[in-house]
């Protein structure tokens, strides 16, 4: 087709390092050659009609091969598609399938799927005219594509007749070059006005196109070669005296424009011209060289990335508007504009740029029309719109579009009503406009600009009923409309309304009554006026203060409550606490009185101790103790002597390097915690990590006496400004761990100091998402939430080991998308998780209570039992001797394994009697 054609001529015919290389090069580059010869037939053909016969078009270089060509490619064009219709079925189901969209159209004009499969199916039955009726209507709704203008032109073309159908093809034409920039559409054009050559005027209708499509794509860097060369093969083909300089013109004017295969286009003119080519050519040909290598990486980049490659265009844009050359930064946009013609911000940007640099009226109005065409929904948009078109002094009935202009602005306002009552109020059950700020704005126009005060009192009857009349600040906007527009006696009645209304501010409402009496009322009138505000401002107090007591007696019943509980708590931990520590029972009382309590331990069984933090030297010779056992086996535990581990604990602990911290330089200093125990030389890992925020002095790791990586150091910089930027790699992951980075404090200096970065209070603008799937991540989070409005944080919720919780906060633009998202999100299914999303409120942090001395019932003064962060433990130890414990009635089950087996009855299992007086003077004589 020739659509085809056209793009395959877009593209570099011969091999050549400036041009992109693509598969089937060969084929695009006969597809361009047979397209030049098509045109030249064409050219030769309405040539012939109005020179006549005498014309050679041997000479012009058009044979009767190449006309054989045209005929076949003619042919090619004109022959229907091959179609395998089921008559029957088929045809009732499109039938079918036609009235059910145009009956969607009839309901929403504006569905855009509807109106393309509509002409499809159209397109299909063979009806022209209704296909042509319902691309007339999609038209003037939306913006056309450049494949559905084609499709329009071609089937246009191919029933064009006579003069009359010609000029209805151009204005079409014309219609398909305002909606967007295409190349291929302009190609179209030209190589169409060619056919009309032989018609009045058809020579400079022709030039006309092409150098109108000159000025809109020739500076295109992929598509504008085709054009150049379809306007040079055109005048190649005219017998005219002053057709070489054009030719000369033509390729002088592209060579200074810098183009994928310039070298191709030089050498030809090279080739073709008989006399050599000027300096100032070949000056110009070298600086769009130059120019050339500048553009490569963003064409480059522009053809590798995929649809609608908008990042791409955007440097793009950023790169031409640092160039400032107008042309092709109006070129650059209209390219990233067909790819992503429903992006607001890209419009905006576009026409913000015309309004402010260019200033042409015909082109800023135009691209404000195509801009509320593509995205009507944007209300900014529209503003930018109607300023311009104010800007630049276009007519005002052009602007209001209709000489009913306060009817249909108050239908507008009530179609709004009616909108925020059903579509907000019923579904949600919220106010969509709590102010009434469009009631209000209605109200006004009705009192300024229609002297309809009337209409403005019924409007702020209706609000007041809305619950908005407790609120002062609605009266006195009420008050001030009416001291504007209305009369002294309205404006007294609005005040008398508001003194007995409001309830939030009534001093300030009784304050303005007083003034105005004051100032223009009578005596009877200030008399009232003093009366009612007495007799209000006194119910008021009255009122005030029965809530002031009934929230003190609130109060005071949480605090009972609370104090209650604490008391509850502090007795079990007590009742607890005794049972814990109750006293060693009676000794049994067949014991020998003069048996020493030190055999007790001599006689009981040896036992294996666990020695923390104790690593034998390397060589060292460990005791073996060695036992036999019932069998006569033996068995060997590896237990040293308690002085040879203190002495190897203390050894050490001196090879340990001291870690002195100088809080003179904690300005320079950041902590960083949370590091992964089994970190092998820790200074050197992190020390890349963090030199890429400055130059670090000092990387300071702690260690445990046994030698052992605790998990946190301190990084010493050069300069304060390494240290603020090194608080920016808080949460990166170290070895599968968030590492914590903040502050170098020192919390005893000040115990305020809190590291914790994140705000713990109401945040309206932030949402807060529980319930997520481990394998959700951020991006897949992120996608879903942008869908709602501009997100400009996400953080997912992780441990100390970087795993996630679940749990996510989303923080957006502002309040009312914040607001939308938790009416949209909440209860959404992700990845078989029903997640919960509220607006981020977290509980206040409870302040750790002091610990207190606690007197148990009959013992002696204990003191709580501190635990560590984690809680109480498995692995704490009881500090109270074995031989003080009581054991229990049953046998011990053992932590790991069933209960050991009952020893034989000795001294040592036996209890010791409670020994009197008698038995201590013993004790003592006996030494």
């Amino acid at each position: 087709m020739a659509t085809a054609a056209a793009t395959s001529a877009s593209e570099p015919e011969a091999e050549s390092k400036a041009g992109p290389k693509a598969d089937g090069e060969e084929d695009e580059v006969k597809a361009a050659r047979t397209r030049r010869k098509v045109l030249s037939r064409a050219v030769a053909a309405a040539t012939y009609k109005t020179m006549g016969p005498g014309w050679d078009q041997q000479e012009e270089g058009v044979s009767e091969s190449d006309g054989d060509e045209y005929a076949m490619a003619s042919s090619a064009e004109s022959s229907p598609g091959e179609y395998e219709w089921e008559y029957d079925e088929e045809e009732e189901k499109n039938q079918l399938e036609i009235e059910r969209l145009e009956e969607q159209l009839s309901i929403n004009v504006y569905d855009y799927n509807c109106h393309v499969d509509l002409i499809r199916l159209l397109r299909l039955e063979g009806e022209l005219t209704k296909v042509r009726m319902a691309r007339q209507k999609m038209s003037e709704i939306f913006p056309l594509t450049e494949e559905l203008w084609l499709e329009w032109l071609h089937d246009e073309i191919s029933m064009a007749q006579d003069g009359l159908d010609r000029e209805h093809v151009y204005d079409l034409f014309e219609k398909a070059v305002k909606d967007y920039i295409c190349p291929n559409i302009w190609l179209e054009y030209g190589q169409y006005s060619v056919g009309g050559i032989g018609q009045k005027g058809g020579l400079e209708k022709v030039r006309s196109v092409f150098e109108r499509a000159l000025s809109s794509v020739g500076l295109h860097m992929t598509k504008g070669l085709a054009l150049w060369e379809a306007y040079r093969e055109f005048e190649s083909a005219i017998v005219e005296a002053a057709r070489l300089e054009k030719v000369h013109s033509l390729f002088r004017r592209q060579l200074a424009i810098p183009l994928y295969d310039m070298e191709a286009t030089f050498a030809e003119y090279e080739e073709w011209s008989e006399d050599p080519v000027p300096e100032s050519v070949i000056q110009n040909y070298n600086k769009a060289l130059q120019q050339l290598e500048k553009y490569k990486p963003y064409e480059e980049a522009l053809l590798q990335a995929e649809a609608p490659r908008l990042s791409e265009y955007q440097a793009y844009i950023d790169f031409e508007m640092k160039i400032g050359d107008p042309a092709r930064i109006q070129l650059i946009f209209e390219r990233a504009l067909v790819e992503n013609c429903l992006v607001p911000d890209l419009w905006i940007r576009y026409s913000q740029y015309l309004d402010r640099q260019l200033k042409v009226k015909d082109l800023v109005l135009s691209v404000h029309n195509r801009a509320v065409r593509n995205c009507p929904w944007t209300v900014a948009l529209w503003s930018r719109y109607l300023l311009a078109m104010e800007r630049h002094g276009v007519d005002h009935q052009v602007i209001s579009d209709s000489s009913k202009e306060l009817e249909e602005l108050r239908a507008a306002f009530t179609r709004a009503l009616e909108y925020l009552k059903q579509e907000v109020e019923e579904r949600f059950n919220e106010s969509g406009d709590p102010s009434c700020v469009i009631m209000q704005n209605w109200a006004r126009i009705e009192a300024r600009l229609c002297n309809n005060m009337q209409k403005a009192r019924e409007l702020w009857d209706s609000i007041m009923t809305r619950g908005n009349a407790k609120y002062a600040n609605m009266w006195l906007e009420y008050y001030n409309l009416e001291r504007a527009h209305g009369d002294t006696q309205h404006c007294r009645k609005a005040l008398h309304r508001a003194v007995q209304c409001t309830s939030d501010y009534p001093e300030h409402v009784c304050e303005v009554l007083l003034t105005m009496e004051r100032t223009e009322g009578s005596l009877e009138d200030w008399d009232i006026a003093v009366q009612k505000t007495e007799t209000r401002l006194a119910r008021v107090n009255e009122q005030r203060m029965k809530a002031a007591e009934k929230e003190a007696a609130l109060v005071q019943q949480e605090e009972e409550k609370a104090e209650q509980r604490k008391r509850a708590r502090a007795e079990k931990k007590a009742l607890k606490k005794k049972k814990k520590t109750r006293g060693p029972e009676k000794r049994g009382a067949d014991e020998d009185d003069e048996k020493e309590w030190g055999d007790d331990e001599e006689e009981q069984p040896s036992k294996r101790r666990r020695v923390e933090n104790s690593i034998p030297a390397a060589g060292e010779t460990q005791n073996v103790e060695v036992a036999a056992g019932p069998a006569g086996k033996c068995a060997t535990v590896d237990v040293e002597p308690p002085s040879k581990q203190k002495e190897k604990a203390a050894s050490l602990k001196r090879d340990m390097p001291k870690v002195l911290h100088d809080s003179s330089k904690d300005s320079i200093t950041v902590f960083v915690s949370n590091l992964p125990y089994s970190m092998q030389e820790p200074d050197v890992k992190l020390r890349p990590v963090f030199e890429a925020c400055g130059e670090v002095v000092q990387i300071r790791p702690i260690f445990s006496n046994r030698g052992d990586f605790r998990g946190y150091c301190y990084v010493e910089f050069k300069e304060e400004k390494s240290a603020l930027q090194a608080l920016e790699m808080d949460r990166k992951s170290i070895e599968g761990r968030p590492m914590f980075v903040s502050p170098c404090v020192d919390k005893s200096k000040n115990p305020d100091f809190k590291v914790f970065r994140y705000s713990t209070s109401l945040e309206k603008h932030k949402l807060f998402i529980s319930g997520l799937p481990f394998s959700c991540t951020k991006e897949e989070l992120e996608e879903i939430c942008k869908a709602h409005g501009t997100v400009k944080d996400l953080r997912l919720v992780t441990n100390r080991a970087g795993k996630p919780k679940g749990l996510a906060y989303v923080e957006y633009e502002n309040e009312s998308q914040a607001s939308q998202a938790v009416m949209k999100m909440d209860g959404m299914t992700i990845k078989e998780n029903v997640i919960k999303v509220a607006i981020s409120n977290p509980p206040q942090r409870k302040v750790p209570e002091k610990p207190e001395t606690r007197k148990a019932a009959g013992g002696p003064m204990l003191l709580p039992q501190t635990y560590g962060a984690r809680g109480k433990g498995r692995t704490q130890l009881s500090l109270l001797p074995r031989a003080l414990q009581r054991p229990s009635a049953a046998a011990p089950q053992a932590e790991n394994g069933p209960a050991a087996a009952p020893a034989v009855a000795s001294p040592a299992a036996t209890e010791a009697p409670k020994m009197s007086n008698a038995d201590f003077a013993k004790l003592f004589l006996k030494k």
